[in-house]
């Protein structure tokens, strides 16, 4: 049978050339082995496989003795890690699993069938086996019937299947969202009853799902499916209170705050990378708290600020990494600051343009527009800019140090501070272009007893 696929990448290719040789050596050593799982289904979907998983009968020890590196991060589980050309599998064995008692794994597993094997895992279309010497695919769940039909569905109950591992909720929305897929109404309502408990799940493990949704495609959809779900509000309460949160018609003909969000999400680049994805899901988290019906229009005073604050401490909940927390925060305090860019004076555009993170910035605020009024213009102006000002001109090399100030004769202290500023403010507008020119400006200061002249 052919499958609707082709491994388009030199590493992918090498990489299923790998797998398909530990198949074989399986096999050649007696035991049964496939393809399993999320690299089945994204062959029959023709999307390519991030990874490729194998499911066997060998058990973790017999596993280990036919491969000369192997590691076993799950042998408990029935997992061994393989390295083979480069590339590392994981090789897990047939098996059931005993009772969930934490809402994450099994207590015990044993071994047994591909049939219970499938049976035990999360979604249908998840639950598939490929021969990839023959390929044939084995389908004991019905996976391919809601691959054909676009559908997620829980194997088995759908209340258990979310009971042994709460995750599960999260992955749901993943799959339907990446995948343009409808969730089957058993499996949503589940879903819905359920989305409590997902608090139970560890904070990094909810933040790889978050990151999943949001940096893959039809991350809009995503935030609408945790909307309704009921899962926004219990894992990011904040971007759930942008639900219908009015806005200025006249710069926002598109509706609420959430409603822009999900737009914005919906128009990400492909593979946006984290920190533009949740600049982008967090740029207007401080307008529900900010919001004002004034008497000329709705207003969010310093909205940006606030949400900087609260992006801020939503991460940190979430464990995202000081350097992600840092430049996303960054991203949404400073997306308002776009709108004035024209009237900038020099220093001030040259200081937005040197900024680590000015490139995630520039496309957040082309997003932000296209998402609203549709207005380009300070985005045009602005790569414009960036193109036609080299970097030595954003950020020249200091005309003097502290040290030459300290020389002049000024004291260590503030007033050192201050006026390295003002040189490099003089700088930035042209109006000092030379050491000695910065040095006679220090002068000036010194003479005038710190007061500018």
């Amino acid at each position: 049978m052919a499958l609707p696929f082709s491994i388009r990448s030199a590493t992918l290719q090498g990489m299923k050339v790998a797998a398909i040789q530990i198949v074989r050596q399986l096999r050649e050593s007696g035991h049964t082995a496939y393809f399993a799982g999320g690299c089945v289904r994204d062959m029959l979907c023709g999307v390519e496989p991030h990874d490729f998983d194998i499911a066997t009968s060998a058990t973790p020890d017999e596993v280990q003795r036919l491969f000369p590196r192997t590691f076993p991060v799950g042998a408990a589980f029935g997992v061994v890690l393989v390295l083979e050309a480069g590339h590392q599998f994981e090789v897990a064995t047939f098996r059931c699993d005993e009772a969930y008692l934490d809402g994450r794994r099994p207590s015990a597993v044993r071994y047994g069938s591909p049939e219970e094997d499938a049976q035990r895992r999360d979604f249908t279309i998840n639950g598939l086996f490929l021969d990839p010497v023959t390929n044939q695919i084995l389908d004991f769940v019905g996976g391919r019937a809601d691959l054909d039909r676009q559908l997620i569905r829980c194997i088995g109950d759908a209340r258990q299947r979310f009971t042994e591992d709460k995750l599960r909720l999260l992955r749901c929305v993943r799959f339907a969202s990446n995948l343009q897929f409808e969730v089957e109404p058993a499996t949503f309502a589940a879903m819905c009853k359920m989305a409590g408990q997902i608090t139970v799940v560890s904070a990094e493990r909810i933040r790889d799902e978050l990151i999943k949704i949001f940096t893959r495609p039809n991350a809009g959809a995503g935030l609408e499916l945790l909307q309704t779900t009921g899962l926004l509000p219990v894992i990011l309460p904040e971007v759930a209170a942008m639900k219908g949160v009015e806005q200025p018609a006249e710069f926002h003909p598109e509706g609420d705050v959430f409603t822009h969000t999900r737009m914005m999400l919906d128009d990400l680049p492909a593979e946006p990378g984290v920190v533009l994805a949740f600049s982008v899901l967090l740029h207007d988290v401080g307008k529900p708290p900010t919001f004002v019906r004034a008497p000329d229009r709705i207003r969010f005073h310093e909205h940006d600020a606030v949400g900087q604050k609260m992006t801020e401490e939503i991460l940190r909940r979430l464990r995202f990494s000081n350097d992600q927390i840092e430049q996303i925060a960054l991203c949404v305090g400073g997306h308002m600051r776009v709108q004035h860019v024209q009237l900038m004076r020099p220093s001030k555009l040259k200081r937005l343009l040197a900024r680590p993170t000015f490139p995630v910035e520039l496309e957040l605020h082309r997003i932000d527009c296209r998402a609203s009024h549709g207005k380009l213009d300070n985005y045009d102006f602005l790569k414009a800019k960036a193109a036609e000002l080299p970097a030595e001109v954003i950020q020249p090399v200091p005309l003097v140090t502290g040290h030459d100030l300290l020389e002049l004769g000024f004291t260590p202290g503030r007033l050192v501070g201050t006026v390295l500023h003002e040189i490099e403010e003089l700088q930035l507008e042209e109006q000092l272009q030379s050491h000695e020119a910065a040095l006679a400006y220090a002068k000036q200061r010194l003479a005038g007893g710190g007061s500018p002249g």
